[in-house]
């Protein structure tokens, strides 16, 4: 009996022993395999090799193409910062160390003032979600028609993120304005020095000086370390790399809004300042270039906003715009900000046209192709000219899905 129980424990510690070395073995190689740069994160039980900047799986490609952001690959209403759609009016994206960054507020102020980076993120915040889209959103010169094939082609100019920083008001009450100060000119630091015309009442009411996107710093080409925003207003206003706040008592006419973020009518005139951005909408699902496996039930899905406040209605058409039915906004709906609207639909296999179309907290309506003719005052042969540069086109989007299952754009079909 004795010899029995001395050969059980001769057992159980060999086990031990044997259990300890494969643990240690399995330790060494895992901490042989990490690569430079990641270290490993204790857990219970066996050691994992954790990144130490979060990846997504390899399975997952949706990336930007050019300016582009990909709106059919999105859930929700955030933007992946890495997504977010990005123009830099032909500057390259600059590397702004931020210890080094200024920001300078003069002109027709008290006390003109140089900040640096800390000393703006030591004024009170906030953090609010807002849409950013270009001007030349929705719309692509004749010659670019026939590569508009997805809703990333045709509406990729617009995201939508949680920024983080400090009222501008409150930076320009530190600086004085004096009465005659009306107007801002909004200056960045990248190479081509971006620069436009604010009226002081958007200052004043909601525009944010930003350092934060989406919880991280912002990203290089979003306007590190620091960035104009002006919530509802045209990307273009939205001044990033922001070095230079001169207030003046009128609009600078700066070459942005003169000659290109305009609109050149028939008469020979054009249409400048047009600030504030229509209420818009798209379908993301099914959309350009999407294929539908066959008849069958599938759910509706899009993003409505409006530059003027919160969205209050998505209708959606599936007989070309003959007839709308009310869809369902999902929350949070948020002033400002693109919304997520979801409608569901029985396919009965036979040729279908989508759209949707979006009313704001205000009553505006988003209009069809045609709408906007009569409202502009022109003649569809206007959309042929390839020299029109066509801004704050808001038409509702028709997707002609076919028996086959593909879904084509139709907005010039007509």
């Amino acid at each position: 009996m004795k010899d029995n129980r001395e050969n059980r424990r001769r057992f159980i510690k060999g086990a031990a022993l044997m259990a300890g070395a494969a643990l240690e073995s399995m330790r060494l190689s895992s901490a042989q395999s990490t690569r430079k740069g990641e270290k490993e994160i204790p857990i219970p039980g066996p050691s994992y090799v954790v990144p130490p900047y979060g990846e997504r799986s390899r399975f997952v490609t949706s990336v930007r193409q050019g300016e582009f952001a990909p709106l059919q690959d999105f859930s929700g209403i955030i933007t992946p910062s890495a997504l977010h759609y990005t123009v830099n009016h032909g500057s390259p994206v600059p590397d702004i160390d931020p210890q080094q960054h200024r920001l300078m507020i003069h002109g027709l102020v008290d006390r003109p003032l140089i900040f640096t980076v800390d000393e703006v993120k030591r004024f009170p915040s906030v953090s609010r979600v807002h849409f950013l889209q270009c001007a030349g959103s929705s719309y692509l010169p004749l010659g670019d028609r026939e590569r508009a094939v997805t809703v990333q082609q045709t509406h990729g100019k617009t995201s939508c993120s949680e920024w983080t920083g400090v009222p501008l008001a409150i930076l320009l009450k530190e600086a004085g304005v004096k009465p005659s100060g009306t107007w801002l000119v909004a200056e960045g630091a990248e190479w081509k020095k971006h620069s436009i015309s604010i009226p002081m009442e958007k200052a004043m009411d909601d525009a944010l000086v930003v350092y934060a996107q989406n919880g991280e710093p912002i990203r290089r080409e979003q306007g590190f370390p620091l960035r104009l925003l002006t919530p509802g207003w045209e990307g273009v206003r939205n001044v990033k790399y922001l070095r230079r706040i001169k207030v003046v008592d009128q609009p600078y006419m700066t070459k942005w809004e003169s000659s290109v973020y305009t609109n050149l009518r028939p008469d020979g005139k054009a249409r400048w300042f047009q600030f504030e951005l229509e209420p818009n909408s798209v379908i993301t699902f099914p959309s350009g270039g999407q294929r539908l496996p066959g008849a069958g039930f599938f759910e509706i899905s899009g993003l409505a906003w409006s530059g003027a406040g919160a969205v209050r209605r998505v209708e959606v058409s599936t007989d070309g715009g003959r007839t709308w039915n009310d869809a369902k906004l999902q929350e949070p709906v948020l002033s400002k900000a693109h919304t997520r609207f979801r409608f569901d639909w029985n396919w009965d296999g036979r040729q279908a046209v989508l759209l949707s179309r979006c009313t704001d907290e205000w009553g505006a309506v988003q209009p069809t192709k045609a709408q906007v003719e009569k409202l502009w005052g022109v003649t569809p042969d206007y959309w042929l000219s390839t020299t029109n540069r066509i801004q704050h086109f808001n038409a509702c989007q028709p997707w002609k899905v076919t028996p086959e299952g593909s879904v084509d754009n139709a907005i010039w079909e007509s």
